[in-house]
């Protein structure tokens, strides 16, 4: 009692306790006591007492449901019945409500039929046990009908403890016995209160996929209720629900697949292409439009295969869901949408022609079916190029709001693509421009003219960009001279910046379009004086123009350097932030790339003055003022040099260039190598410097080297490690390098490797780890003859095996990853000569490297890097074969039988010996799949299992 009277304490101060503070310290008991053995009983009692209120009775059966679905395994077995008599009696006594407890238990006793087999129910299982209560106790029906809903939606409910082959089995069990779920919820369609119940009880019975033929269901008391009933006040959704499942029921891939469920489909479309009318109906409100919407969606998605032929019936589908689209709510017209993108596919990809035979026959009957469609897709155009225009309160919407009006256009410019694929893009170009036409002749006045009609057209016509050719003669020469004449308001400059760099191309290809490039360059210009926003889409699209016209564009070097230097000195009245000012960056780069040797020398000498004379005046001041100085101000320079050195295709003018700029770069390292964030923009400048200039960098490689290797036993920055990687991808397997690269690897690893001495280490620098791991890696991959003699190739592995189970995702996958490149080390030719001495190191450590591997994957790690962690073992057990095959018996042998059955043990052990003798590992994943989620699949056991294998000691002493 005294647990009961504190429960019922916890929950009126949740629930009524003024104090905030108080009620938070409520939840957080309430909370742990769910977790604790007691709250089986308490909660049980508490349900059974006639004074409990409803907070108490929701707050109970809540937990109570939470306790069956994920720790049945606490109690004892001989604890399930009278467990399951309690539920039962629970149910019948709350089958009039509260409706939301009567819902927890009828949850609570599907979760535990789930997990206990039909034999162990007894009965002949729930299904026959339902049945016969039913019959017994016909006033509690309502009750029982909650039930018979839920169970076949929680087979597919992963929140249950159950393990993989027991739900199978339950699955199989509801399948067996679906035929007394039917006849169950056909006898309670005379009962009209009843009638809406075993509606929706009968949609959750049909996600249990293809159990009954098509044929018996099309004249099933069950279907034809549901399909008489779509236009019932009362029954309509539980109609519409029913309705939907069995469109979902009898969707097929081929056209043989739908020619079994016909005889439904004959059923069905006809009732459902009776509803409308309904969709224009004015005395309808948006949710019934809403569930009638939702059919026609369903069908379009589900019968799309056979839509694509054509026919006169599936035309009929597609005026339908081309009158949903035009629906003025977005909502409801949206819901359209993927089936236009699906039946774009199966007219365009050659898959859905197959049968046809050779190509002739193909390409005609793809021409003839694109041809009947033309027409419905020249509406659709029509239909969602209208919904992308900005509203007139747009600047007044909440920010949530307009985050979703952005989200809408996004959506309209998918679907303009998939017209586009059909139509193709000239035509589709065409359609747009003379609704851009027409939004232009509104007004002769540009000052006094609504901006947004036009601006709406420009932003589909921007859509369609990939798919209008650059041959394009017609249109595009009209629309480029229409774009200086428009306002420069903000929005629609944003939108006109961006559709000009979007027809880059189109610019270089197009015979007239040197012509148009000097009022193109106006525009950006425009836009990026204008707003933040407008400036941003004209530094991008001046990359665009740039990177595509770049040969046009040399003899115009002088005027686009005059641009660059103000956006970088902030000159004038330019609004280019920091982060947008390296597309143009960017852009002057490509130019130069384009120049003869020599001018291109000069030219990227003249682009870096901008990024290098403020860090040189920041670093005259002297040590002090550099160190003390905002990261950001550094930061902003160095990245702009970067882009410089990564842009620049030029090896040898960027190897001169960060020569001449080392000893600045040497003082910044010098200066600040304690702030990670300078440091990280430094070394992204010299990594692509490197990338860019390879060998012709073999001046300066060796200072930059020297540097950072010395800088990192004091200030251990992980950029440090990731610049050595991009070295060693570039000179590892140059032989004149290798004397001054082992000692870079051997520093490097030995520091790290005296870091990270336990798990707590990778936690609290997992990018070190990370880091370190990915340059190990590349040692493999490019010098394995620096690597694996070396004497740091041991302790390397003694941290990987520490730090496996670390819970950081990047560094996690790089040391899983280092771990796969070794034991695959004799796929490659150079990393054979290696082996013996890798297995040197391996072999008496591979007892422990495969019981933390197996303990990654069952618990120790998210289940979200299982895919990682089950290609180290397939990858251990091909390495070693019958060795591996022994370390893993003996780990797995440590799980209790109350953990994994000898079955699930012994699929796990086929899969790594059929590894072993050289199976395909992509196909040897679901046993370790199986038994991860046998061992999750509660608390208790996960915690049993980490307790047995122990992935934090690296040196286990073992028990027999």
């Amino acid at each position: 009692m005294a647990h009961e009277n504190i429960v019922k304490e916890a929950l009126n101060a949740l629930y009524h306790h003024p104090d905030d503070a108080v009620r938070s310290q409520a939840d957080q008991w309430l909370q742990k006591f769910q977790r604790t053995i007691d709250a089986w009983q308490v909660s049980d009692n508490l349900l059974h007492d006639a004074s409990s209120n409803v907070e108490t009775l929701i707050f109970c059966s809540q937990t109570l449901r939470s306790k069956v679905q994920r720790d049945l395994e606490e109690l004892p077995s001989e604890a399930f019945r009278s467990l399951r008599d309690s539920l039962i009696n629970l149910l019948k006594t709350f089958h009039k409500g509260p409706p939301k407890v009567r819902t927890q238990i009828s949850l609570a006793v599907a979760a535990l039929a789930v997990q206990v087999p039909a034999e162990d129910w007894g009965d002949g299982g729930i299904m026959k046990w339902l049945r016969d209560e039913m019959n017994s106790h016909p006033d509690i029906v309502p009750g029982f009908l909650e039930l018979l809903r839920v169970l076949p939606e929680e087979v597919f409910n992963y929140k249950i403890a159950a393990r993989p082959d027991r739900r199978r089995k339950f699955e199989d069990e509801l399948a067996s016995t679906m035929d007394i779920a039917l006849r169950i919820l056909t006898a309670c369609l005379n009962i009209p209160e009843l009638k809406e119940q075993a509606l929706e009880a009968f949609a959750s019975w049909l996600r249990l996929r293809h159990r009954i033929p098509a044929s018996v269901l099309a004249t099933y008391p069950l279907v034809l209720t549901a399909l008489s009933s779509l236009t019932s006040d009362v029954l309509s959704e539980a109609a519409v629900n029913v309705i939907s499942e069995l469109i979902h029921y009898t969707s097929a891939r081929t056209l043989d697949g739908f020619s079994v469920q016909m005889p439904l489909i004959q059923v069905i479309v006809p009732q459902v292409m009776n509803m409308k009318p309904q969709l224009r109906d004015p005395s309808n409100d948006e949710e019934d439009v809403k569930a009638v919407a939702r059919l026609f969606a369903d069908m379009g998605d589900s019968y799309v295969e056979l839509i694509a032929t054509g026919s006169d019936e599936s035309m009929m589908i597609v005026h339908a869901l081309l009158e949903v689209a035009a629906h003025p709510e977005y909502d409801i017209a949206s819901m359209t949408f993927n089936f236009w993108h699906n039946l774009q596919i199966c007219l365009i990809e050659r898959e859905s022609y197959v049968s046809f035979g050779n190509e002739s026959l193909i390409e005609a009957e793809r021409n003839r079916r694109v041809q009947i469609f033309r027409s419905s897709y020249e509406t659709l155009v029509s239909l969602v190029s209208c919904r992308v225009q900005y509203p007139q309160d747009y600047s007044d919407l909440s920010k949530e709001d307009q985050k979703d009006f952005k989200q809408t256009r996004y959506a309209v410019a998918d679907v303009l693509t998939d017209a586009a694929l059909v139509l193709g893009g000239e035509v589709t170009l065409k359609l747009l421009y003379v609704k851009l036409v027409e939004a232009l002749s509104g007004s002769q006045n540009a000052d006094t003219m609504d901006w947004r009609p036009s601006e709406a057209q420009l932003y589909c016509i921007r859509a369609i960009s990939d798919l209008v050719p650059i041959t394009e003669s017609e249109v595009m020469p009209q629309i480029m001279p229409l774009l200086p004449k428009l306002p420069h308001q903000p929005l629609l400059l944003q939108t006109v910046c961006l559709t000009v760099g979007a027809y880059s191309k189109w610019l270089d290809a197009a015979p007239s379009g040197l012509s148009f490039l000097p009022s193109v360059i106006d525009i950006l210009v425009s836009g990026m004086s204008m707003s933040e926003d407008s400036a941003a889409a004209a530094a991008l699209a001046f990359r665009h123009i740039c990177d595509d016209c770049g040969k046009k564009l040399c003899g115009s070097l002088d005027g686009l350097f005059q641009i660059y230097q103000m956006a970088m000195t902030g000159e004038g009245s330019f609004k280019v932030a920091a982060q947008d000012s390296l597309h143009l960056v960017e852009a002057l780069s490509i130019v130069i790339t384009e120049l003869p040797p020599d001018q291109a020398k000069k030219a990227l000498e003249a682009i870096c003055v901008p990024a290098v004379l403020p860090l040189q005046e920041v670093i005259n001041q002297g040590a002090l003022v550099v160190g003390q100085k905002p990261a950001r101000e550094i930061t902003v320079h160095i990245d702009r040099l970067a882009n410089i050195f990564r842009y620049v295709n030029n090896p040898e003018a960027v190897a001169d260039a960060i020569q001449r700029l080392w000893p600045l770069f040497k003082a910044i390292f010098d200066i600040r190598a304690w702030d990670m964030r300078t440091m990280e923009s430094l070394c992204r400048a010299c990594k692509h410097a490197l990338r860019t200039s390879k060998r012709f960098m073999g001046v300066t490689i060796g200072a930059m080297l020297e540097e950072i290797q010395g800088l990192y036993k004091q200030h251990h920055q992980p950029c440090f490690l990731y610049l050595s990687s991009e070295v060693i991808k570039i000179f590892g397997s140059d032989p004149s390098c290798a004397d001054y690269l082992k000692v870079l690897i051997e520093s490097l690893f030995s520091n790290t490797t005296c870091l990270l001495t336990k798990i707590q280490e990778f936690t609290s620098r997992p990018d070190i780890a990370d880091d370190c791991f990915l340059l190990a890696s590349r040692c493999i991959r490019y010098c394995p003859h620096l690597l694996f003699p070396s004497p740091v190739f041991p302790s390397l592995v003694e941290c990987s095996m520490i730090g496996i189970t670390v819970q950081h995702r990047e560094a996690s996958n790089s040391i899983l990853s280092f771990l796969s490149d070794i034991f695959d080390l004799g796929k490659s030719s150079q990393g054979q000569h290696f082996i013996s001495i890798r297995d040197s190191v391996i072999v008496p450590r591979g007892a422990s490297i495969t019981r933390i591997l197996i303990a990654a994957a069952t618990g120790a790690l998210p289940s979200s890097r299982l895919e990682t962690v089950a290609y180290a073992l397939l990858a251990l057990s091909r390495a070693y074969g019958a060795k591996a095959l022994e370390w893993a018996k003996h780990s797995v042998s440590l799980l209790p039988v109350t953990a994994a059955t000898d079955m699930e043990k012994s699929r796990f052990l086929q899969a790594l010996s059929d590894a072993a003798l050289g199976v395909d590992i992509n196909g040897l994943t679901d046993p370790i799949e199986e038994l991860s989620e046998v061992c999750r699949r509660n608390r208790m056991v996960q915690e049993i299992v980490l307790e047995a294998l122990r992935p934090l000691e690296l040196n286990m002493v073992y028990v027999s």
